[in-house]
C-alpha cells in the first residue's frame, strides 16, 4: 500500500520554510484591506469616494477597513471642505508603506517556495500568457 495523505504532507511540508506565511501581516491580507493598500500603494491620496467605487465597496465595508488600518497606523485621512462639501482623503503613512513592502516580501517568499518550476522559462511563459 502506498503513503497516506498524511504522510505524503508531512514530506511536502518539510521543504516548505513556514516562516515567510506566517509573518503575512494578518491586518493587510484581508482581502478589503489588500485592495485598499494597494490602491494607496499606487495612488498617493484617494477619497473614499473613489475607494469606495473603485473597489465596488459599500460605506460600511470602506469604512470599517479604514478604521482598522488607522489603528494600526497604515493609513492617514485628511479631512477637508470642498464646495460646502466634506472630503475625505487617505494616504499610505510610511509606516503603512513598509509594512506593505515587507508583506509582499513575505507573500513573494511563499509563491516562490510553492509555485512549480519557479524561475523556469515555463513559469515566465505562463505569467506573460496570462496578463495578455
Amino acid at each position: 500500500m502506498g503513503p497516506t495523505c498524511a504522510s505524503r504532507n508531512v514530506n511536502r511540508s518539510a521543504a516548505v520554510n513556514p516562516d515567510p506565511i506566517l509573518q503575512l501581516d494578518k491586518t493587510i491580507h484581508e482581502k478589503g484591506r489588500l485592495a485598499i493598500v494597494s490602491l494607496l500603494a499606487a495612488s498617493p491620496n484617494l477619497s473614499f469616494t473613489e475607494i469606495r467605487d473603485t473597489l465596488g465597496m459599500t460605506d460600511g465595508n470602506v469604512t470599517a477597513h479604514m478604521r482598522t488600518l488607522q489603528q494600526a497606523e497604515y493609513v492617514a485621512v485628511t479631512k477637508a471642505v470642498r464646495k460646502k462639501r466634506s472630503l475625505t482623503t487617505y494616504s499610505l503613512t510610511q509606516g503603512g508603506l513598509q509594512a506593505f513592502e515587507i508583506y509582499l516580501n513575505n507573500l513573494e517568499a511563499v509563491l516562490k517556495q510553492t509555485r512549480p518550476n519557479s524561475g523556469s522559462d515555463s513559469a515566465s511563459k505562463t505569467t506573460s500568457k496570462e496578463t495578455e
